[in-house]
């Protein structure tokens, strides 16, 4: 990593499609990861940052719309950066339409690219949408995939048909389902174990050096259910934001 001493607290924000993390770092070490919202990220900030006296940075991805009430305030209790298109990163962007590739792929991108230098890499953020990024070893983005997560495949089941039950993730679900829940269960899941094993395979054939990371919040439930080895961290995008803070401070 970088020789830079930060005697600073950074606080990294994540906020995605349902919830908003956050992780305070000191020193370079995690201190505290928080679970919130958009109304409370402000009163949990200022509760962290009480009686701080060194430099407070605060490194902000966001897949939706913070109001700009919050951004203000957040600018007010440290020195903000908000992770954009133009945001300095430490990969060659070779998406066809960069401008439109989500923040949340650029910051795992970014975090993968610095954890893991001089090896290809596949990060699978399994959240809302299951997001499929991959770096090569040349540190290039190529893009990936996009489909649906978990949640969204059983909702999608129950709103567009008259009688499928809305199901949630069971620890039960064999292939072949002997009921209808089953049956969901066996085509939801199985159907998404399948797809990452395919997804994993494919890149792994181009490079058998293959790093894969999976993160996200159904990473815990998936990663004891696939055959490829990976590194599973559930929090690596507020690791990846960590991580891109000291590559812009070193970097600018």
């Amino acid at each position: 990593m970088y020789d830079t001493q930060y005697e600073i607290m950074i606080i990294c924000i994540d906020v995605g499609n349902t919830r908003t993390k956050v992780a305070v770092y000191e020193n370079g070490t995690l201190q505290h990861l928080i679970i919130t919202n958009e109304e409370k990220l402000i009163k949990k900030i200022s509760k962290q940052i009480q009686g701080v006296e060194n430099r407070v940075d605060i490194i902000l991805s966001s897949v939706g719309n913070l109001s700009s009430e919050v951004l203000a305030e957040l600018d007010k209790l440290g020195k903000l950066i908000i992770v954009n298109h133009e945001t300095l990163i430490p990969f060659k962007n070779l998406y066809g339409t960069p401008t439109s590739l989500g923040i949340d792929r650029i910051v795992l991108a970014a975090g993968a690219t610095l954890k893991h230098p001089n090896q290809s890499r596949l990060v699978i953020d399994a959240g809302t949408c299951i997001t499929y990024d991959f770096i090569n070893n040349q540190d290039q983005y190529h893009g990936g995939a996009i489909s649906p997560g978990i949640g969204l495949r059983y909702k999608s089941l129950n709103d567009y048909t008259a009688n499928l039950p809305l199901e949630k993730i069971s620890e039960l679900h064999p292939f072949i389902g002997n009921s209808t829940s089953g049956s969901i269960q066996s085509g939801v899941l199985n159907g998404v174990i399948a797809e990452i094993e395919a997804f994993i395979d494919h890149f792994e054939h181009q490079d058998e050096n293959l790093t894969v990371i999976l993160t996200g919040g159904n990473s815990e439930f998936l990663v004891n259910r696939l055959k490829n080895s990976i590194f599973a961290n559930p929090n690596f995008l507020l690791e990846s934001l960590f991580l891109l803070h000291q590559y812009i401070v070193t970097n600018d």
